[in-house]
């Protein structure tokens, strides 16, 4: 676990114009703020806050000032100035300092201090959450190099939150058992087994001895390439030639597809020739030619609205064999391909995902260029509940058997991107929109990416007054079912403390954290691990800049703002953005790197586009009234460019953030 904060905040609160349904925000009223904030209008007071133990006011801002004293700006004094020269004996009257008659007279009174909340150049409001976890969940569940010993360590869980018992944790013993007093809930538990074997660690690893299921072999997986050869796949694109050559060359995007296969194939008889692969192309009807050696399965007309039908076909198709035996015939069927037809591509990934369904950690590559418009999945006309409905089952059946879909679509296209990628949303898979140029490239990047564990469920606990923003669960447990791994995820939790529970947690010392991670390896066995980490509580009202780890800051903000958007919650998100802008504009002043804002501004810059174009009067009145309907509407009138780069930055990690060129949008 990595933060983004080396201390807890505590006085970070949601903004309340639109709390969100089960958060302490719902449920509880708004902390007062004080007098002096700079949100507050001057003649506006409000009822004072108890103060903390520590007898400080919590203003919730961020320091920019260097801890070395040559940085420090001019105008904050590390020590007091010098005395003025004495006069010498003040009791006689002619060496008294005289005041000048020049000077307007001394008032009466002092004039007021001024206001604490009053931001300067030196300290600013801070209104980002730095109270961030990042998780590199494909580094925690590839488990191939750790140690035996820590295998065998059952976990002993609370029995209230379930919370496991760590090396945090402080065991009493009381005659013939020993009590554990919950650290994130209270409750005592009694260990009654005879010399129970206390865990140490703060990493423990618990690998079942029963495997569920039979073992699968990484090579025994199948790859099936899903085309589109409907009639829009004739379109063509001029594509750059040689020098000498005068008269330019057009290639069709069903051929740069062709191409993009029969390298691929090639590639994958040299690196894996124990592979399976296997293809299915639709147009008004859907073709399953598995390995290419037999006969051809068709599928059309009221085959293509059955949904049990199309997903028994899918799975009792033969077998195909691996690329060694298979690859002569899999590229004269390639070869064969043809244009014309409407676009059945719902039935077509249905079929597709039960044959691979059969194999742990198989792919599903869809090539399309147009909206679905004939059986299930029928995008047409505005989408309706039951053409949404039908690619969240889909893909929740994909990733309940540990299958990876990727969706490939041509610029200029419109496909209805933010249905259709669900598919690879849920599934681990990639979204990207490709030209004729750039298909093979990405097609041997998806093949690059392979499962390393499936049915991954993350849990996050704290002690009872944290609550996690922005979700559904107003505990200090928070529960995210994950699916399928792949190499480099990284995943991010906000938390933040209830207004009711600040002054109890300034008198805290630390506050410790649990990460439980349930999953099945490739082996099919399951497994559980647990880290555990504490994190001191800041007792100022400053949050220094040294003290943020910016690259937390950067993955969390991009993946919260994408799915707030997919999720309809677009002012949100905005919110978010603006936030992050403040607070990269101030620290960027302090400690800049401009490659690293390059990026972080670049992705920044779009995400505020799709979020203005997305916002409309309607929509604004609504969640500024606090409705529910408001925030979880799906996302209308999003194009498949802006649906790409939400669907990337979703799934954002840190190295793609600052090496990796963000998508632009022409909206």
């Amino acid at each position: 676990m990595e933060f983004a904060c080396s201390h807890v905040v505590c006085n970070w609160q949601p903004e309340p114009s639109i709390p969100v349904p089960g958060s302490p925000a719902a449920l509880c009223p708004p902390v007062p703020m004080r007098a002096s904030s700079a949100r507050m209008n001057s003649t506006q007071t409000l009822p004072e806050r108890p103060r903390s133990s520590h007898y400080h006011d919590y203003d919730n801002r961020i320091s920019c000032m260097s801890r070395s004293n040559q940085n420090r700006p001019a105008d904050i004094q590390v020590t007091p100035p010098p005395l003025p020269p004495r006069l010498g004996d003040r009791s006689s009257k002619s060496q008294r300092y005289q005041r000048p008659n020049s000077l307007p007279p001394i008032p009466s009174t002092p004039p007021p201090l001024p206001p604490r909340g009053s931001c300067s150049n030196t300290e600013k409001q801070l209104s980002a959450n730095v109270n961030v976890v990042s998780v590199n969940v494909g580094r925690l569940v590839d488990i191939t190099n750790t140690a035996a010993e820590e295998r065998s360590k059952r976990p002993l869980y609370c029995k209230s939150c379930r919370a496991a018992m760590s090396g945090l944790s402080v065991p009493r013993h009381r005659q013939q058992s020993i009590i554990w007093c919950c650290e994130f809930c209270g409750k005592e538990n009694t260990i009654s087994q005879p010399s129970p074997r206390l865990p140490l660690a703060r990493d423990m690893l618990h690998v079942s001895e029963e495997a569920d299921g039979d073992y699968v072999n990484l090579e025994d997986m199948l790859v099936v390439f899903c085309v589109d050869i409907s009639g829009s796949m004739s379109v063509t694109t001029e594509v750059p030639v040689a020098n000498n050559i005068k008269t330019p060359m057009y290639v069709s995007r069903l051929q740069s597809v062709q191409d993009a296969l029969h390298r691929s194939l090639s590639l994958l008889l040299k690196t894996s020739p124990r592979r399976r692969v296997a293809l299915v192309t639709f147009n008004d009807e859907v073709t399953v030619y598995g390995d290419g050696t037999g006969v051809p399965l068709t599928l059309r007309d009221w085959g293509l609205l059955d949904f049990d039908y199309l997903k028994d076909q899918g799975e009792t198709f033969t077998t195909p064999h691996c690329i060694a035996e298979s690859i002569k015939a899999l590229n004269q069927r390639v070869h064969e391909l043809q244009e014309h037809g409407a676009t059945a591509l719902g039935p077509a990934a249905l079929v597709s995902i039960a044959m691979a369904s059969r194999y742990m950690g198989s792919k599903v590559i869809i090539c399309t260029d147009g909206r679905a418009n004939i059986g299930l999945g029928d995008l047409e006309d505005e989408p309706t509940p039951t053409s949404r409905y039908f690619y969240t089952r889909l893909a929740e059946e994909a990733a309940n058997k540990g299958v990876i879909v990727s969706v490939l679509t041509f610029e200029g296209t419109d496909c209805r991107l933010v249905e259709v990628g669900r598919l690879a949303d849920r599934t681990g898979g990639r979204v990207n929109i490709v030209n004729t140029s750039s298909v093979l490239s990405e097609i041997q990047s998806v093949l690059e990416d392979d499962i390393i564990a499936t049915s991954v469920k993350a849990t996050l606990l704290s002690t009872e007054g944290v609550f996690f923003p922005h979700e559904e669960n107003s505990t200090h447990k928070l529960v995210r079912e994950i699916g399928n791994v792949t190499e480099g995820l990284e995943i991010t939790f906000e938390f933040a403390v209830q207004p009711s529970a600040v002054d109890s947690f300034l008198r805290r010392d630390r506050v410790p954290f649990q990460l439980q991670l349930e999953f099945k390896t490739r082996e099919l066995q399951k497994v559980t691990r647990i880290l555990n980490e504490q994190r001191r509580v800041t007792t100022s009202s400053w949050v220094w800049v040294g003290s943020l780890n910016m690259g937390v800051l950067e993955v969390h903000c991009a993946q919260l703002c994408a799915r707030l958007t997919m999720e309809g919650r677009v002012l949100e998100a905005q919110r978010q953005i603006h936030a992050q802008q403040e607070l990269l504009k101030e620290i960027s002043e302090h400690q800049p790197s401009q490659k690293e804002e390059c990026v972080y501004g670049n992705w920044i810059s779009t995400m505020s586009l799709i979020c203005q174009d997305l916002t409309g009067d309607s929509k604004s009145n609504k969640e500024s009234k606090g409705s529910s309907q408001a925030r979880t509407a799906p996302v209308k009138g999003l194009s498949d460019e802006a649906a790409n780069v939400v669907y990337q930055l979703k799934r954002a990690k840190s190295i793609v953030l600052r090496k990796c060129h963000v998508p632009s949008l022409a909206m």
